[in-house]
């Protein structure tokens, strides 16, 4: 996935390589090929808007006056490389959260209740979210209250023995379902209740009545909007009438391996202020991480090399010298002297290990 939106960017640096300023015409020229790649990613319109603006308003201006140096090596950068950055830290603004993505009580069990439409894959989200926890020690309770989708009770009663976590249910109405789970949560000293709500194939006010209800019984610490990615504007709509009417505080993206554009990704923060905290990248309970917005940037624009080596400002060296370098540096072209680069974690949101190897030494 991504493959529109990286590609954009990487259109974009090339619009200014070999210049050593970002004047407002140059820089136009480069957002323009960034504003089609978000439309065609699904980025929402206003979201797209904003983040050009703010893009355009730090980079205008800006003398590329500076090389990046890894060890003894001093390369070169360019007018694009410094774009790339610019744009990397705007899309780490717009998608970052501090703190522990969970809201947890003080005393008793913390509830999390997630909510969504149908198939947008909120059962299995709530087995992995689980898992994540149990296997980070907590005592972790899953409740079946969606009596709407045939099977579903089941489905997470099947997760839930995969993962040796419990699943409550009983024959009731789901607010019923829920105020007994909770009360049996307390009860057993539970740490945490995750709460697996009904969802439609569209909202309507039937389902988010039902929402409200739950909501006002169990009174959760934390509600999680669940989105498949791939399902694009869709994400954006569907999320903003979810949180007009319950105020959730986070997101919970799906199907992020798949064939999404990654639009949502991008737009979901800044239309609802609430963050995406967690993501599916796989079917099995064990594919969900924290969401990691630097990671995250990093996968979106491809370019990783470049940031890593915008990261490490120092002054002018030689131009001719090291725009040379820097040119074999991004196209790659490195010799086996570099046993002495610095190490970096591979990670799926992380930059990959081949992105910090360095230039030769006699770059410098």
């Amino acid at each position: 996935m991504f493959d529109t939106l990286t590609k954009g960017f990487r259109n974009a640096k090339n619009r200014l390589a070999g210049l050593a300023e970002l004047d407002d015409k140059n820089i136009e020229t480069a957002l323009r090929e960034v504003r089609l790649s978000l439309l065609e990613a699904d980025v929402d319109l206003g979201v797209v808007k904003s983040f050009l603006a703010s893009v355009k308003q730090t980079a205008l201006g800006q003398t590329v006056q500076v090389v990046a140096k890894h060890g003894d090596t001093k390369v070169k950068v360019t007018a694009g490389d410094q774009f790339v950055k610019i744009c990397h830290d705007e899309l780490v603004t717009r998608m970052a959260h501090e703190g522990d993505p969970i809201q947890w009580e003080d005393k008793g069990p913390t509830g999390i209740m997630m909510v969504g439409l149908q198939g947008s894959g909120k059962t299995t989200s709530c087995g992995k979210l689980a898992r994540l926890y149990q296997k980070d020690g907590k005592k972790v309770l899953l409740v079946a209250a969606d009596m709407q989708r045939p099977a579903a009770v089941e489905q997470l009663k099947i997760l839930g023995g995969q993962i040796d976590v419990p699943v409550f249910n009983m024959p009731a109405t789901p607010v019923e379902i829920c105020q007994r789970g909770w009360e049996e949560a307390k009860k057993l000293g539970y740490d945490l209740v995750i709460f697996d709500t009904a969802g439609r194939l569209a909202v309507d006010d039937v389902l988010m009545q039902e929402l409200e209800a739950i909501k006002g019984s169990v009174q959760p610490k934390n509600i999680f909007f669940v989105v498949d990615a791939m399902i694009g504007q869709d994400a954006v709509r569907t999320a903003r009438t979810f949180h007009d009417r319950l105020a959730f505080g986070g997101v919970v993206m799906t199907k992020l391996d798949g064939d999404a554009r990654g639009g949502a990704a991008l737009s979901v923060k800044t239309i609802t202020g609430a963050p995406v905290l967690f993501v599916g990248v796989g079917e099995t309970t064990d594919k969900f991480e924290e969401f990691r917005a630097d990671g995250m940037a990093t996968r979106v624009l491809g370019m990783g090399d470049v940031v890593g080596l915008m990261k490490d400002f120092e002054g002018v060296i030689d131009q001719k010298k090291a725009e040379e370098d820097a040119l074999r540096m991004l196209q790659g072209e490195f010799t086996s002297t570099t046993s002495s680069a610095r190490s970096r974690p591979s990670s799926r949101w992380g930059r990959s290990t081949t992105s910090s190897t360095r230039c030769p030494a006699s770059a410098a």
